[in-house]
This record gives structure tokens, C-alpha cells and sequence, in this order.
């Protein structure tokens, strides 16, 4: 992108005007850049008048987003409920997708199991300690988590919402594994809680997800979009960068993609290979390549500028626990990976959503839910329309 003219530095010159003959456009050009700079700074200023965390993050964390939805700490409490998925188990595959190890990234997959309450209650009190939380949303994150019944389903989430601290409910799982029945189940608990559907993405080409044995394609993933969009449930959508033989382009083309999606939420990984993955056994045969850390930086700040700044980034970066991780190993935190994504759009001088285009203002008929007012006393069960302002 055009970068202003205030963002070059002091002691370096400004590139070389274009010379015509004898006549300099010195003129010319330097007032092409101050129409962009101009333009780029009014529309900053609207934007951080509505969304002040654009200037200090430059893009709109979870945590900020949750300190506006409750007037307490908010984290969230990861839970392994025991389920599969359809592309291991053989309905429309077997091992799974290539890139995942699920107990490299949900520590209670590793460990024996524990009960869906026995795992609200661990992670209470270590989220309790370590940060300080006051309440939490429970987080189905392991596997297919409406891979099963609508009965078994009921009886996974209402353990979890059973608890007195627990005040939402995010459900992570595969578009090809929603029904009209497991939707309604879900839509239900928005009349009292926080509750969010995380669909797996990875990305809009159906060439790289054959590629990664993802056992579904866009169209069906399009389509489990716009049937929960019918609802109250807040929409997640991952993606991660990096996949084999994806270009820049192919990573933006999704950016614009899933920009046009009207969603709440977004999650950003990079491609990393686990042990004991299909992903694993192409990397030592050099199939495949990871990102170096700067390179990851610069594609997930180009995604940003993509996608609306009022979704909210759920995350940004992921990591592995233990010994799991073959490739990319980078020597950085996933706080120092973030701050450096602020960073580098800062360095821009851009933000979330400031390459995001719509040709027409969006008014969008998905309902969510009001903040969960009745733990704080109120009686409020009717959802409100949820508009995206362009």
C-alpha cells in the first residue's frame, strides 16, 4: 500500500521525483501523496472515534471486546468432551486433517479424561490464580464438537452452563457437521448466555483444503454461514496462513472473502507442523515449507486491513504445548508475535478494515444476543438486531 508522506523518515529522502525532460513533478507527486496521506487520516480519525483500541492495537482484541460486553473479567476455559471427526473416523475421511495433532494445542486431550465438569472446575481455579478472571465462557475446542446427537450435544453443553461462573458457551466445530437441530439446540441458550459457533475455515480454496484432507469444501461451509446467520449465535470463522502452495494472494482472496461474511469474529493461525501428523512425514520429505516469524507478521497484518474492524480478533497466533512443535520454531512469545502485528501496522500506518471495501451499506438480518444481563441482576431475554456499521 501507498505509504504517506509523514511516514518517511526524517533523515532518509522521499523517492526521487519523476522527471519529465527538464520539469520536475516533484510538485505533482508530493501532492499525489499528500491526497492519500489526507484521505488515510480522516478516515483514521472517524474510526478511532468509534473504536478506540484501533489507535493503541491497531485491531479489535477479544479482551477488549469482552470488557465492552460484561462488567467483569471474561476468560475463556478450554474443554475436551470426548468427540471425533468425520474425517478420521471414515464418513468422509480417515486421519484427520494433515496439519492436526489436537493434543498439541488443548492440553486435555493429552491427560486422562476428566468430566466435563471436573474440567470447568480446573480451569477455573487456574484461571482464577493466573488472571484474575471473575467469570468464563466454556469453550468446546477439541475435535467436532456437534459431531454427535442432539440429545448427547444437550447434555455436553448443559454441564458446562451449569455452573454458576460460567456465562457463555463457544462451540467449536466443521461446517459439514451443523444440522437445523443442532442450530436450534445452540440458539437456544442466547436467550441466557454469551454463545459463539467457531467454524474451521483454513481457507476459501477448495484445492488447498482437499489438499489438507479438510473433507469439505467452501460451498458447504458457505452454507452453514448463512443458516446460522438466521440466529442469535455469534459467528467465529478460522483461518490460518501459511497453507501449502497458497500465495499472498490466494490468503487475501480469503481475507476479502470472509470480510463479506457479516461474522463477529475472526481467528488467525500460522501453519506449523506437529508431530505425529500427515503434515509431519511431507515436511521431512521437504513437500513443504513454514513462515518465518516476520513474514507471518507482514501476511497477518495484510489480512487485517481486510477485514472490518468491528470483528473482533479472537486470535492472532497459534502455539503448541510441550514437546509437540517441528516447524516454524521462533524465538518470541505469542504476546511479542502480536505486539509485533501492532507493530508493523503502525509502521504503515494502517489498521483492521482499512482496505475493507462493501459496495452497499450492510444491514444484516443475523440476530444476536444482548449482553447476558440477567447475571447482573436484569430480566432481558429478547435478542436485539444486530447491525454492522460501514
Amino acid at each position: 500500500m501507498l505509504r504517506p508522506l509523514a511516514a518517511w523518515p526524517q533523515n532518509k529522502s522521499r523517492p526521487s521525483p519523476i522527471l519529465y525532460g527538464s520539469v520536475s513533478c516533484r510538485f505533482v507527486f508530493d501532492n499525489f501523496y499528500y491526497s492519500c496521506y489526507s484521505n488515510f487520516m480522516k478516515n483514521f480519525s472517524v474510526s478511532f472515534q468509534q473504536s478506540p483500541y484501533l489507535l493503541k492495537y491497531r485491531f479489535f482484541p477479544f479482551r477488549e471486546y469482552l470488557k465492552e460486553q460484561f462488567p467483569y473479567k471474561v476468560h475463556k476455559i478450554s474443554l475436551h468432551a470426548g468427540f471425533t471427526c468425520p474425517n478420521r473416523d471414515g464418513r468422509v475421511g480417515v486421519g484427520g486433517c494433515t496439519y492436526c495433532a489436537n493434543e498439541s494445542f488443548s492440553p486435555n486431550v493429552k491427560g486422562p479424561y476428566l468430566s466435563i465438569k471436573e474440567q470447568i472446575k480446573k480451569g477455573k481455579a487456574f484461571h482464577k490464580q493466573r488472571y484474575g478472571a471473575e467469570k468464563f465462557i466454556a469453550y468446546f475446542q477439541s475435535f467436532t464438537n456437534t459431531y454427535a446427537d442432539v440429545e448427547t450435544l444437550r447434555l455436553c453443553y448443559e454441564e458446562a452452563l451449569a455452573d454458576k461462573d460460567v456465562i457463555g458457551i463457544s462451540i467449536g466445530t466443521r461446517p459439514d457437521c451443523i444440522t437445523d437441530d443442532s442450530i436450534d439446540l445452540i440458539n437456544g441458550y442466547t436467550e441466557n448466555y454469551h454463545v459463539w459457533i467457531e467454524y474451521g475455515l483454513q481457507s476459501i480454496h477448495d484445492a488447498t483444503l482437499r489438499r489438507m484432507n479438510r473433507g469439505h469444501d467452501y460451498r458447504t461451509f458457505l452454507n452453514a454461514i448463512n443458516r446460522t446467520k438466521k440466529t442469535c449465535i455469534r459467528i467465529c470463522v478460522h483461518v490460518i496462513l501459511g497453507l501449502p502452495g497458497e500465495t499472498r494472494e490466494d490468503m487475501i482472496e480469503t481475507a476479502k472473502a470472509v470480510a463479506g461474511l457479516n461474522i463477529q469474529g475472526i481467528k488467525l493461525h500460522h501453519l506449523y507442523v506437529a508431530k505425529n501428523t500427515a503434515l509431519a512425514k511431507e515436511y521431512f520429505e521437504g513437500k513443504i515449507q513454514t513462515l518465518d516469524m516476520n513474514t507471518y507478521i507482514q501476511l497477518a497484518a495484510d489480512f487485517l486491513e481486510h477485514i472490518p474492524s468491528d470483528v473482533t480478533v479472537q486470535r492472532l497466533v497459534g502455539d503448541t504445548h510441550g514437546d509437540f512443535l517441528i516447524s516454524p520454531v521462533w524465538k518470541a512469545s505469542k504476546a511479542e508475535i502480536t505486539s509485533g502485528i501492532s507493530r508493523e501496522l503502525e509502521h504503515r500506518g494502517s489498521y483492521q478494515g482499512c482496505l475493507y471495501k462493501s459496495e452497499i451499506p450492510v444491514r444484516t438480518n443475523h440476530l444476536t444476543s444482548a449482553p447476558v444481563l440477567h447475571i447482573q441482576g436484569q430480566d432481558s431475554k429478547k435478542p436485539k438486531l444486530h447491525t454492522i456499521n460501514i
